[in-house]
């Protein structure tokens, strides 16, 4: 027997084949078999969703910074079986806009997130939470965040940091607290080799601020007490926020009220289970 013969004439066969099949066009959904002009099989698949003209389901997390983004986009993709966490410890909310309905199983992998962030005047003051600062910096810094200020006002505060910044070359000798909680520092500087020029700044005990500590909330009164190091003639001031901690926690819960007072089911106090 010939091999090599009826392996040429096995060829011819599939060649003729190939040439007298008329060309067909592939439908998407299908799975489809080809032979190759080389003689061997192709398999073409055409079930995936990326063949489709829309995705078989909603996926992916879609992250906002704020409440009224949280809403307007749970009222166009949820539903009442929808649900909604807050986790405390993150500080995000979540809502998992095709979990499970009572009956049915779903996917559970379309998901919105609330991922608060905080602002820039939050992020400016707890910066120097307890730091100390030389006179200038004390002053600038005063100066840069005058609208934060409640209590002393701006007026007051402003002219406070001029003479934080009119005094840095003076050397200051002595602290009293005062009987209203203020605190009286004395300073002597010289003049042009000539007898020094004493005088007295004031400060106050605590100042009242006015923060947002999320972008989109509301603004919460916040207690600053005063702090100063007197170390050879060298005056270094600060701030000293008080509980920055239970603001952080009481502007979270407005905002998981103001969310669960607006979605037609409860939010549940934690985390999803991942994707």
């Amino acid at each position: 027997m010939n091999l090599g013969s009826n392996n040429t004439e096995a060829q011819a066969v599939i060649d003729i084949a190939l040439r007298a099949g008329e060309p067909k066009r592939l439908e998407t959904g299908n799975v489809y078999a080809l032979v190759t002009q080389s003689g061997s099989m192709q398999q073409i698949d055409l079930t995936g969703e990326q063949y489709l003209a829309t995705p078989k389901a909603k996926r992916d997390t879609v992250i906002v910074r704020d409440v009224d983004s949280f809403l307007a986009y749970f009222d166009k993709h949820g539903d009442d079986d929808s649900e909604v966490y807050a986790d405390v410890e993150q500080r995000t909310i979540t809502a998992v806009l095709d979990a499970h309905a009572a009956e049915d199983a779903r996917w559970g992998k379309h998901r919105l997130e609330l991922r608060l962030r905080h602002t820039p005047a939050w992020q400016a003051w707890t910066g120097v939470d307890n730091r100390l600062m030389p006179q200038k910096a004390f002053a600038e810094f005063i100066e840069d965040n005058l609208l934060d200020l409640v209590e002393p006002d701006s007026a007051t505060m402003l002219e406070l940091a001029e003479s934080f910044e009119a005094t840095t070359s003076a050397a200051f000798q002595s602290s009293q607290r005062l009987d209203n909680g203020q605190r009286r520092f004395s300073y002597t500087e010289e003049v042009s080799a000539k007898a020094g020029h004493k005088g007295d700044i004031v400060i106050p005990a605590v100042l009242v601020l006015g923060l947002r500590p999320f972008e989109g909330s509301e603004p919460y009164g916040v207690t600053a007490r005063f702090k100063y190091s007197l170390a050879k003639e060298e005056l270094r001031l600060g701030f000293k926020l008080e509980r920055p901690d239970d603001v952080i926690a009481a502007a979270f819960s407005d905002i998981r009220t103001l969310i669960d007072s607006d979605l037609p089911m409860a939010v549940l106090n934690g985390a999803p289970i991942r994707a």
